[in-house]
């Protein structure tokens, strides 16, 4: 074990839980009608629960268990033979086990965003935990794991490059939130702005700093990768909000905090897969490309597509994270075909498992509330709470 990475691990660790607790809580509660923010932090908070006990139970050992091609065997359930001794690479295994349940959280946390105000919680948690182990799990075995998509794979000796989750957490996330928004529809109301733009914007700043942990961490080791990971990440975030900004601005006349902070969250996305291997030239390049790019899919999906996509997860998170992950390649970090590989087949995947389990629990349970739900808020509704003594 040593020392300096476990100490840098155990913080990047608190960092990226601190992403979804209370980071993307609170900046997707800004982003809603007051009548239900209360529904989307218990969402978010709900979801960091129930991962946490099914990573333990199960998806570890799916992820990280072993070096099958497919999946990691089921040998390690509920951290079976694991002690405070075992390693992994110079880390306490149970420290790595920990940063990457942080990892297992924010992925399907960040597909609330696109089915808020509508949606049931009960679909919410039996559709999350289910397609954690299903889609998450077996997708990071593929890339972080050993699997077929790595090193050694069937990419050769070459496998694809996704340093913090391009594909992993991005790309499935985004492409999840597509298909259940498409499958659910639109809200009854869609064209209300967010009830409350500081929250949004606190938000986004803790999902800033916490994104240090989750590109930074991903060298697992307190190194020179780590350290210019975290400078790349940084500045991508940087310049993608102030592009953003400035093509709203020439677009719309204004530039709004709320789309200068969701310019951060895109490029924040998409210096995710590459965050371990540009430079910060690079990084302020791919950063002003994602500010103007996920603007445009911003609108392309929401105007003309007519798909309510509420929060924008495919068109940032989604597209971000694909670009990212194209950039590898372009920069020269990789090769594409491993790069548009990957991506083809983790998108196949995505959209089968989520088409399947959507069917699957809607079978079981009510996937969108009553009209009269919706109306009231899922705050009343669902949660018998109130966030103010006001209507929005």
């Amino acid at each position: 074990m040593n020392g300096a990475d476990t100490s840098f691990i155990l913080i990047a660790t608190a960092l990226v839980l601190f992403m979804t607790l209370p980071g993307l809580a609170l900046f997707y509660g800004g982003l809603v009608r007051a009548r239900n923010v209360l529904s989307v932090f218990m969402q978010c908070f709900s979801i960091a629960c129930l991962m946490s006990i099914l990573w333990l139970a199960f998806g570890y050992a799916i992820a990280f268990g072993g070096k099958g091609p497919f999946w990691g065997g089921l040998s390690k359930v509920f951290l079976r033979g694991v002690t405070a001794d075992s390693l992994t690479g110079t880390l306490p295994e149970v420290l790595f086990f920990a940063f990457q349940m942080t990892f297992a959280i924010i992925t399907p946390a960040l597909i609330v965003g696109a089915y808020v105000e509508r949606i049931g919680f009960t679909f919410v948690l039996i559709f999350s935990g289910l397609w954690m182990l299903v889609c998450y799990a077996p997708v990071a075995h593929w890339i972080w794991g050993g699997g077929f998509l790595s090193d050694g794979g069937i990419f050769g000796t070459l496998g694809v490059r996704d340093f913090a989750g391009g594909i992993v957490v991005h790309e499935t996330a985004g492409l999840a939130a597509l298909i259940l928004v498409v499958i659910l529809g639109p809200r009854r109301k869609t064209n209300i702005p967010p009830h409350n733009p500081g929250m949004v914007m606190v938000g986004a700043a803790m999902l800033w700093v916490g994104w240090f942990g989750f590109n930074g961490g991903s060298a697992l080791a307190a190194t020179g990768q780590a350290a210019m990971a975290i400078t790349v990440t940084h500045l991508s975030a940087a310049a993608a909000s102030l592009s953003w900004a400035i093509w709203e601005r020439v677009k719309f006349g204004r530039s709004s905090l709320v789309g200068t902070v969701t310019g951060t969250i895109a490029g924040l996305a998409t210096i995710t897969p590459v965050s371990g291997y540009v430079a910060p030239v690079e990084a302020l390049i791919l950063g002003a490309i994602a500010g103007v790019l996920c603007q445009e899919a911003v609108l392309l999906i929401k105007n003309k597509l007519k798909v309510d996509d509420t929060l924008d997860v495919f068109a940032v998170h989604g597209l971000g994270g694909i670009l990212g992950t194209l950039m590898v390649a372009v920069f020269g970090y990789g090769s594409y075909v491993a790069q548009l590989g990957s991506l083809a087949i983790v998108g196949l995947w995505t959209v089968g498992v989520t088409l399947v389990l959507i069917y699957l629990v809607k079978a079981i349970v009510p996937m969108r509330v009553t009209p009269e739900a919706e109306e009231t808020g899922l705050d009343l509704s669902w949660h018998g709470e109130r966030a103010y003594d006001l209507t929005s």
